[in-house]
């Protein structure tokens, strides 16, 4: 069983070296993959220092960064893990003594925060319920699944919000997917500059606005204000390399 760690990153320079180091330190070694949408505070660099393939993206957005990723891993399993969530040694053999069992396809981890608040801690919970009884996960749930899988669903629908929901709806048709109990530990830092309250209701809105039918297209320039943008498309040579599976999913 080879794992291969795809890490989506776009100007997170302080934090990158120190996750990519984590990664690089689970037993038994992954292989991690660092694919940037643009950074210009020497994301790239620093991860590649660190230790970590590194790619620039085809095209900015983070569907098509882990796309992109795949694309170039030899993991026979694929992790897709934020930049500022942390997949503890425990959670990582967990994860790989569930992918033992043949049927299991995949899955996601539940999910704490390296905050205090009741309220997140609530949020986690109802993490949890969903993941159980829906096989439903948001990407800083750390999801996983066998490379075959991904490649027969097609990878990250190439939408630029809430793929992580729309791939763990079809991993949830397609067979048994797994909560590890060990949890992965997310970064508050979003919830400590925006506000709990305010963060958590606007992601619940959004949330329900994508199961409604609204356009992903919209609701992404809602969530990443400014970062789509006029340079979006990332440079033509970059672009020549080519999209997962040479289309769209």
């Amino acid at each position: 069983m080879i794992v291969s760690i795809v890490i989506p990153t776009f100007n997170e320079a302080e934090a990158i070296s120190a996750q990519v180091l984590r990664c690089l330190a689970l037993n038994p070694r992954p292989e991690v993959i660092v694919v940037d949408g643009a950074s210009d505070d020497g994301t790239l660099a620093r991860a590649q220092v660190a230790g970590a393939r590194t790619l620039a993206a085809p095209i900015r957005g983070r569907a098509h960064q882990m796309n992109a990723g795949v694309a170039i891993a030899t993991g026979d399993i694929l992790v897709f893990l934020h930049a500022d969530v942390m997949l503890p040694q425990a959670a990582y053999a967990e994860m790989r003594k569930a992918l033992l069992e043949a049927e299991v396809i995949g899955g996601a981890f539940r999910r704490r925060f390296d905050h205090p608040s009741l309220l997140l801690h609530l949020d986690c919970r109802l993490a949890d319920l969903r993941g159980r009884l829906f096989g439903i996960f948001l990407g800083d749930q750390v999801m996983f699944i066998r490379r075959e899988v991904f490649c027969h669903l097609g990878g990250f629908p190439e939408i630029r919000l809430f793929e992580d929901l729309a791939l763990s709806r079809r991993m949830a048709a397609y067979g048994a997917t797994r909560m590890v109990r060990s949890p992965v530990i997310a970064s508050g830092r979003r919830f400590r500059q925006e506000g709990n309250l305010r963060r958590l209701c606007r992601d619940l809105h959004l949330i329900v606005l994508y199961f409604a039918g609204v356009d992903p297209e919209i609701l992404a320039r809602r969530y990443y204000q400014g970062y789509f943008d006029a340079r979006e498309q990332l440079p033509a040579e970059a672009a020549a390399a080519g999209r997962y599976l040479g289309g769209k999913p």
